[in-house]
């Protein structure tokens, strides 16, 4: 029965992944002028999920500075995925899709693989606070995610594959949750490192990627109003952090 409640629900979440689907009915000039806004959303987005979500949790959780360790870990390993993907992906600085692309569902399929998690241990003390979180993650996960799918397309990806390969990256929410309700015991040291490893991988692709997106912008209304979706993104985690039950 618990099981049963906490893999629906973990698909719930997963399907939110989905929330681009809009886009198909969107001709693709008009998708192009509203994806640079998406991407001052998503960077504002993946900064406020980091500060105000990810890194008050696993500090909650370990209460040690080891946090901040993992944290620089999460931007130098991210680091080393980008040179990586870029040496592989790009040629003579031509890229059909962009390296930051593949670190955002890297990311944000660790920060799926949590929120699975997160999702089983809720459950597993009680019903009505595994609801409510789902709830909870259900309406983070929304703006999110409309930042991911942008960034995707924005990236390089079609509409299709960035809808097919969120979905997958959504689907890592699944096997944390079966992780979260077999390994109860072990999900916790584990979570201890993953949580700040990804607000890592979170900053640095908002900072390193994202952000000098929109500084290469020479249109000052264009880059006006990505940085007005920037500061949106940011207030929008920062109302779910206030509003939310944690």
């Amino acid at each position: 029965m618990i099981l049963a409640l906490i893999l629906s629900s973990t698909l719930l979440v997963s399907l939110i992944s989905l929330v681009g689907i809009f886009t198909l009915l969107i001709k693709d000039k008009l998708l192009g002028k509203i994806l640079f806004i998406l991407i001052g959303f998503s960077a504002g987005a993946l900064i406020g999920s980091a500060f105000l979500h990810i890194l008050p949790e696993a500090i909650k959780k370990s209460n040690s500075i080891a946090v901040f360790y993992y944290l620089i870990l999460g931007l130098v390993l991210f680091f080393l995925l980008e040179r990586y993907f870029y040496w592989r992906h790009c040629h003579e600085g031509v890229c059909d899709i962009h390296a930051f692309s593949y670190l955002n569902l890297i990311g944000d399929g660790f920060h799926n693989f949590i929120d699975g998690m997160v999702i089983a241990a809720s459950f597993t003390l009680s019903i009505k606070l595994g609801l409510v979180t789902t709830l909870a993650i259900i309406l983070h996960e929304i703006p999110q995610e409309i930042g991911d799918f942008g960034v995707l397309i924005y990236g390089g990806f079609s509409k299709q594959k960035a809808l097919f390969y969120n979905f997958i990256s959504a689907l890592m929410a699944m096997i944390g949750a079966i992780a979260g309700f077999f390994l109860s015991d072990f999900a916790l040291g584990f979570s201890n490192f993953i949580l700040p490893l990804t607000a890592g991988g979170f900053v640095y692709i908002a900072a390193s990627d994202l952000i000098p997106e929109i500084h290469r912008e020479k249109n000052l209304r264009r880059s006006t109003a990505a940085f007005i979706a920037f500061l949106f993104g940011i207030i929008l985690m920062a109302l779910a952090k206030q509003l939310l039950p944690e």
